[in-house]
């Protein structure tokens, strides 16, 4: 067996991974470029739309109610100002809320901006429904033969109490319809994201009277920049026993989603960063629906509707609903599970299969966080940990390579004395591996092992909102972004951008910098497509990591670094000789002419 084979063995399954993952993963987001948002056709209105078959002896009409719309051709600041509202305005949230219909259209996020710059404008959630943009929550009844008609998209509610929705002030609005029954909606939002909607049914006629609760989370458009395949953005709920259920806007445009009775749970729509959920009645069943509406005005829907209630005479039904409007901040979405009881609420944030990995590593990179400020000094801090854990491993995989080293003399014996005997020259090698208490294998677990909290790191520095324009020092202002830096023009220094491809920055060449020094801390192995690997790997990488997360690049560089420092010392404890001044006075030195 050749001097380091393993080694390489594993580097190159290191490189299939990642260019496996370059092209599943960061392609799209390398060719996503902003889309103009297009002209939007008129809302012709939304006819009344099906959903999953009623349960056993309800008198329901199956029926989700429809809206009459104005065209979508207004912007929003004049949809905002068409129609009656009540402000929203919290440390967090500032908007309003639309009387026709109760819906919550008209919701921004005070902190978060567009972009790094604090001056740029804040993030817009919500939207109204007759904008090209149309993005909101609503909440209403499904009337039956004896409810008359119930609250839904076009009914006017009535402010009885409070002018503007606090955190200490919540208001209240009520509808009477024609047989005089009286809904109250009570509407209440902590200092977050969370409202909390209490419906109250107050029955003065003299028959029972029968309907069902029912909640959407509607959008026109998709996000401006396609997702990658490292992130789920779109459909998502956890619907009682089923769990968790996920689906892209690509799939439910094919075939729309009706989901199974669930009691408990939750469902809605998420982005990247910000999400729109509705928590239904957690004691009452429901059946949900995922789907994609062409008729009118093209748009996106996650509803729910619950099991028919039945209110006697002279009594009065309550039901609470609660809407999750805003960022998925971590501590925030774990606070909420356990707060309001909230079935798996964290898997709104897309941990991925390593989830058993990536949660406390984000975990721990917010403990460094809170206590040093600055998430690039967090991600330095737990590499420095990650690498603590991998140190037996580590030490493994060095002294394998070390012991290696140690026996080369007699492996080239081996293979002066059996010649092109290959089975003669592997028998010989394996009994010498036994005598000498050598694992050739060894020095390949270490580095298979690692590649899951690599991608581990991936997933917290690219999901995460608190790594979104979270700075380190110098030219990184997002960890979140890739360098903004491009060696082909000197850095900036040189006025003219450079294409998405080329833009190679410094900590990337830094990255590229260690990584190639890591690998000239072992003998050049003789193989000349092995060799080949070794030379160009650090060159691939640079061209590839460049267009990741400088945070991710900054660990990598910060890895590496450690790497070295820990090879070094392992390798001298077991007197193996260190080939990385050797390699590199190699790489610079004149090498003779031929003979003629």
């Amino acid at each position: 067996m050749e001097k380091n084979r393993n080694y390489f063995i594993a580097i190159a399954l290191s490189v299939v991974i990642v260019l496996a993952w370059q092209f599943f993963y960061m392609n799209p987001r390398m060719e996503a470029q902003q889309r103009a948002i297009e002209a939007q056709q008129a809302l012709e209105g939304e006819a009344p739309r099906p959903v999953a078959p009623e349960s056993p002896g309800s008198t329901i009409s199956g029926m989700l109610p429809g809206a009459s719309q104005a065209e979508a051709t207004q912007n929003r600041e004049q949809a905002v100002a068409a129609s009656p509202r009540v402000a929203i305005e919290t440390p967090a949230l500032s908007g309003s809320i639309n009387l026709v219909g109760a819906r919550f259209d008209d919701l921004k996020l005070r902190e978060y901006h567009e972009t790094v710059d604090e001056e740029s404008p804040i993030i817009t959630l919500f939207s109204p429904a007759n904008t090209s943009g149309g993005y909101f929550t609503e909440l209403g009844f499904v009337q039956s033969e004896t409810s008359g008609s119930v609250p839904g998209p076009a009914t006017q509610w009535t402010l009885e109490s409070g002018d503007k929705l606090t955190v200490d002030t919540p208001v209240v609005l009520s509808y009477t319809n024609e047989k005089g029954v009286v809904f109250t909606r009570t509407i209440a939002v902590d200092e977050h994201y969370m409202l909390t909607v209490k419906d109250s049914i107050e029955n003065a006629t003299g028959e029972a009277l029968t309907l069902a609760p029912y909640g959407r989370v509607t959008r026109y458009n998709k996000p401006a920049t396609p997702s990658v395949y490292v992130i789920h953005e779109g459909f998502i709920g956890v619907l009682g026993e089923r769990g968790l259920i996920e689906e892209s806007y690509g799939n439910i445009e094919e075939e729309a989603v009706a989901n199974d009775t669930a009691t408990g749970g939750w469902l809605g729509i998420t982005d990247k960063y910000w999400a729109a959920t509705i928590v239904p009645p957690q004691a009452l069943s429901y059946v949900s629906r995922f789907s994609h509406f062409t008729d009118g005005q093209p748009r996106y829907q996650a509803d729910y509707r619950s099991e028919a209630l039945t209110v006697e005479p002279g009594q009065t039904a309550e039901v609470t609903n609660l809407v999750f409007a805003g960022a998925k901040e971590v501590p925030l979405v774990d606070q909420y599970e356990e707060q309001y009881s909230i079935p798996r609420f964290e898997l709104l944030i897309d941990w991925g299969w390593f989830y058993f990995i990536t949660k406390p590593m984000f975990h721990l990179m917010d403990f460094f966080f809170r206590y040093f400020g600055n998430f690039g000094v967090a991600i330095l801090l737990t590499t420095i940990v990650v690498k603590a854990i991998f140190f037996p491993l580590a030490s493994k995989q060095y002294a394998s390579m070390a012991n290696m080293k140690r026996v080369q003399p007699k492996m080239e014996e081996l293979k002066a004395k059996h010649g092109d005997d290959r089975m003669a020259m592997q028998q010989a090698m394996m009994q010498l591996y036994k005598e000498e208490k050598i694992n050739p294998i060894a020095g390949c677990w270490p580095i298979l092992l690692q590649i899951p909290v690599f991608f581990a790191l991936y997933k917290v520095i690219y999901v995460t909102i608190e790594m979104r324009h979270a700075p380190f020092f110098g030219w990184i202002q997002d960890l979140s972004a890739p360098d903004p830096t491009s060696l082909f023009n000197l850095f900036g220094l040189l006025p003219y951008d450079v294409p998405h491809f080329l833009m190679i920055g410094v900590w990337p060449l830094i990255m590229g910098v260690t990584m190639w020094l890591q690998m000239r801390m072992n003998p050049t192995p003789p193989d000349p497509t092995q060799a080949m690997i070794f030379n160009w790997m650090p060159l691939i990488f640079t061209f590839m990591l460049a267009t990741f997360p400088a945070g991710l690049v900054i660990y990598w560089a910060w890895n590496n670094t450690l790497s070295i420092t820990q090879q070094a010392l392992i390798m001298k404890r077991h007197g193996a000789k260190i080939e990385l001044f050797d390699n590199i006075k190699s790489v610079f030195r004149r090498k003779p002419a031929p003979n003629k």
